[in-house]
């Protein structure tokens, strides 16, 4: 028994190989260039608290009430760089795309989402959180903003207190959740958190239905920002979902309705220490409204961190954002040596990918079969679709994608799929040195991606 044990586990570990090495780049090519501008502002809804008008007055050491006066910068681990843009603002930053749907408006418009605020639950008390319908129109150059709809409990179904707990509207806040992924589905939206992680359903009009606790293999999976973890926590026994670690994306099967809820970092095991170079991913129902009980694996590729987007194509093919942690252009790398590290990107970006699987082909260790991948760091641009205005830089035939956070990702048609980054507001560049990235649309040609099998 133990030899047929062995044996098997080697015919397990030469497939795992065998798949891996089939795993193919595509060539994609640029098809249409757009963007939002880093600095795009909105009103927050007439009866919402007159704090919301003033947003990002947490983000420093001590509150700050005075409107642009705290310039903006990448942090210390990526040089240091301003932004351009200082806080707090007057409104709510429309801040960087987090999520596409699936399924579009009856318009045609696109869902998109815009994440917690400003990157944490401390600091994103007065951040409300929103989603909008997009119409990217890469002809003509330009997206319109069609609508955007206000996220707000006055049914008290958030199963705990929130930011704003004692006003009559009762909008939510970055304080009270992490919205990273979003699908539509007969008339309501889905919202994959990743404080919780929870499955939020709310309305069309915003207002939430419901709010459901994760379960793997019947236990709660909580994190370290989950209402009811108590400080001190111990990673891995108190929780196991890491922080920033839930719902990043969370695809919607065709067909069968389910949620396939990926989380954006690996999970803790006992020893507090991330179990794999995997990630989960847990199944719910929408149509009975609980967890199916399954689950399953996704892996990372070498380098990868996380995930940034999730969404089928068809019944079991579906697009996944892969990403490192890195942001910026290798050709304005940091050398190994440097100590000025001002005008060079000490963590440049390298992986980021846009990978397709095949849900069908699960293999023994509960992992789904990843086909082939897209190289965002190596898009053909032939005909220059670039824009100069966005990239610094005049078109050269090739195009880049490196931003530290790109979030979106979905089928258009047979032969494109459209992509977008989150700017993270105003904490990110990636572009040019010393400028806030810029909320950037992509459209990518390639159709030999899209029909692989």
């Amino acid at each position: 028994m133990l030899k047929r044990a062995i044996m098997t586990s080697v015919a397990l570990a030469a497939l795992s190989l065998s798949a891996a090495a089939e795993e193919k780049a595509f060539p994609s090519k640029l098809a249409g260039h757009v963007y939002l501008p880093a600095l795009s502002l909105i009103a927050p809804p007439a009866d919402a608290p007159r704090d919301a008008w003033i947003s990002g007055k947490f983000t420093g050491k001590a509150r700050n009430d005075k409107p642009m006066t705290v310039p903006g910068d990448v942090g210390k681990a990526y040089g240091s760089h301003l932004t351009g843009i200082s806080l707090p603002f007057i409104g709510q930053p429309m801040q960087g795309m987090s999520g596409f749907a699936m399924n579009r408006a009856e318009d045609g418009s696109v869902f998109t989402l815009t994440d917690n605020g400003y990157g944490a639950k401390l600091n994103s008390p007065d951040a409300l959180l929103f989603f909008h319908r997009m119409k990217p129109d890469f002809a003509a150059g330009k997206i319109e903003r069609a609508e955007t709809v206000f996220l707000r409990d006055p049914d008290r179904k958030v199963p705990f207190r929130i930011a704003y707990e004692g006003t009559d509207s009762r909008y939510l806040t970055g304080a009270d959740f992490d919205p990273e992924s979003i699908q539509y589905l007969n008339g309501e939206i889905w919202i994959g958190d990743e404080f919780g992680p929870y499955i939020i359903r709310a309305k069309a009009d915003g207002r939430i239905v419901a709010v459901y606790p994760t379960l793997l293999d019947g236990k709660a999976l909580t994190g370290p920002d989950t209402p009811g973890t108590v400080v001190p926590a111990v990673p891995g026994k108190d929780f196991r979902v890491q922080r920033s670690g839930g719902y990043e994306g969370m695809a919607l099967q065709p067909g069968t309705n389910l949620l396939w809820g990926m989380l954006e970092k690996p999970l803790l095991g006992d020893d507090g220490k991330p179990e794999g170079d995997y990630l989960r991913v847990i199944t719910f129902d929408t149509g009975k409204a609980e967890w199916t009980g399954q689950s399953f694996k996704f892996k990372l590729a070498e380098g990868a961190a996380a995930i940034g987007d999730f969404n089928f194509i068809d019944a079991t093919r579906a697009l996944v954002i892969e990403r490192d942690n890195g942001e910026g252009d290798a050709s304005l790398a940091c050398a190994a040596d440097a100590q000025d590290k001002s005008a060079c990107y000490p963590v440049s970006a390298k992986v980021k990918h846009i990978v397709l699987v095949d849900t069908s082909r699960i293999d023994a260790d509960g992992f789904i079969h990843r086909i082939g991948y897209i190289d965002l760091m190596d898009v053909n641009d032939p005909d220059g679709k670039a824009l100069k205005s966005v990239t610094g830089r005049e078109p050269n035939g090739r195009f880049t994608f490196p931003f530290f956070t790109i979030e979106d990702v979905m089928r258009v048609d047979d032969t494109h799929i459209m992509i977008a980054n989150d700017n993270n507001l105003p904490f990110s560049g990636g572009r040019e040195i010393g400028k806030a990235a810029n909320n950037e649309f992509i459209l990518l040609e390639t159709g030999d991606f899209l029909n692989a099998k």
